[in-house]
């Protein structure tokens, strides 16, 4: 029996004021519980409308364990579907994208359904006449996510019925995907290349929390980061171009010191959302774009577009579990498969209008930092697994985040705080007891 499933206390009670149960990484009752509770309660990111371009266009995505299918209809409009068919429950879609053409058809029985989702055709139809079949719930075809909102082409959903909505869960967070959007000329993006998609052998919240971690950097990636950095001090004095690498350029911010981290602040805002960076940034310091100030001032004046380029913030996180880094384009999708399994994509978004430059840049920086074969995310990968092995000590059951630790602080607002500060990560956990247990005891109710 699960002994967290439908008991608010004990889910929160592995939550404290300065530090976290080891259940909360490591119990296969929680990841469980979280697929039931935390993932349907909260607003998710499944997909951006630049993927489905065209009529018959569809995506694959997952809210938790939920297989889920987005698709564009033949009026433009967008629809987000549980990928499984109503006959025997047979995903409809397993390709991650593609176009479908007309409709659906599911691979078992050949039900067919409309780009909508609506029932289209059921073969030998008459074997079903004076049944109740119109009554049933496979006469309406496939079952559609009611809660879908879509931000600037960032489409999200909800899959409870009750929780909060969309603008009261994000609430100012929201402008930095505002940021990423104005940074092109046109004020759009596009996903034009698949992602970096690799899995990883820890938690889902550890690579979450690790998105505002800034005490790692220096000492995770001083073999790596820190040896490129002390190879290019080396080689430069005889390099033809004085100009610094693209890759040193990505890899030096990551061996700056405790006093630039701590500098350049966090903001924390509600339901666990927060970013790194807020005066200053890792990448405050990459090489101009020619050309592209000249667009932006046309497109928003001298001030506004100064304001826009300088708002360049580490990492943002939005809970649960997307990160989105808007100063190079990039989001991270961080995909609970099992308690100790995680999937991991990397997308790249082109600013429409902008110099093909920003794009290739991002495509470096994905490259160079996120795929499996960059050498300062194997340092990280190999931290994950080392604690998810570590947390099964008995030697401690708790987690500390007490770093910078105010008896004062609140839950639920908005703040700057010292860039070196674990209360983000005490938000995320404050959030994530907030929506595990949100509904629980109405559905323990309604269950007897």
């Amino acid at each position: 029996m699960n002994k967290y499933e439908n008991n608010k206390k004990a889910v929160q009670k592995l939550v404290l004021d300065k530090s976290v149960h080891r259940d909360v990484y490591i119990n296969e009752e929680i990841f469980k519980l979280e697929m039931e509770q935390l993932f349907p309660n909260v607003w998710i990111f499944i997909g951006h409308a630049s993927q489905i371009k065209t009529p018959g266009d569809f995506i694959t995505s997952k809210i938790g364990n939920q297989p889920i299918l987005v698709s564009r209809h033949r009026d433009n409009s967008i629809h987000v579907l549980y990928n499984r068919c109503p006959h025997k429950g047979v995903k409809i879609a397993s390709e991650p994208c593609g176009n479908t053409g007309k409709f659906f058809r599911c691979p078992y029985h050949a039900w067919s359904f409309k780009t909508d989702g609506s029932l289209l055709a059921v073969p030998l139809k008459k074997g079903y006449e004076g049944t109740g079949f119109a009554d049933t719930a496979a006469s309406k075809g496939l079952s559609k996510v009611e809660n879908v909102k879509i931000y600037k082409d960032f489409i999200f959903a909800r899959l409870s019925k009750n929780g909060p909505s969309f603008e009261d869960y994000f609430g100012d967070s929201l402008s930095t995907i505002d940021n990423m959007v104005d940074r092109s000329p046109n004020g759009a993006l596009e996903i034009v290349s698949s992602p970096i998609r690799y899995m990883h052998t820890c938690n889902w919240k550890m690579l979450v929390e690790n998105q505002t971690d800034t005490c790692h950097p220096m000492v995770a990636h001083e073999s790596s980061a820190g040896t490129a950095v002390k190879v290019w001090e080396r080689e430069k004095v005889n390099s033809v171009s004085k100009d610094t690498p693209i890759a040193v350029q990505f890899y030096a911010p990551f061996m700056s010191p405790y006093e630039f981290y701590e500098s350049t602040g966090i903001r924390i805002w509600p339901n666990g959302h927060g970013h790194t960076g807020v005066t200053g940034s890792i990448h405050q310091d990459y090489t101009d774009v020619d050309g592209y100030m000249e667009q932006m001032v046309e497109k928003h004046g001298d001030e506004k577009a100064k304001q826009i380029i300088n708002d360049v913030r580490h990492n943002t996180v939005y809970f649960p579990n997307i990160m989105v880094k808007g100063a190079v384009q990039i989001l991270r999708n961080f995909i609970p498969i099992s308690v100790d399994k995680t999937l991991v994509e990397s997308w790249c978004f082109r600013l429409v209008g902008a110099p093909q430059k920003f794009f290739e840049r991002s495509l470096m920086y994905n490259r160079f930092i996120n795929a499996p074969t960059s050498i300062v995310g194997h340092d990280d990968l190999e931290m994950y697994e080392r604690a998810q092995e570590g947390l099964k000590s008995d030697g401690n059951e708790w987690v500390n985040l007490q770093r910078l630790y105010d008896e004062d602080e609140k839950h639920d607002v908005t703040e700057i705080i010292n860039g070196t500060s674990e209360r983000q990560m005490r938000n995320q956990f404050n959030a994530w007891s907030k929506y595990m247990t949100l509904n629980m005891s109405e559905k323990l109710e309604a269950a007897e």
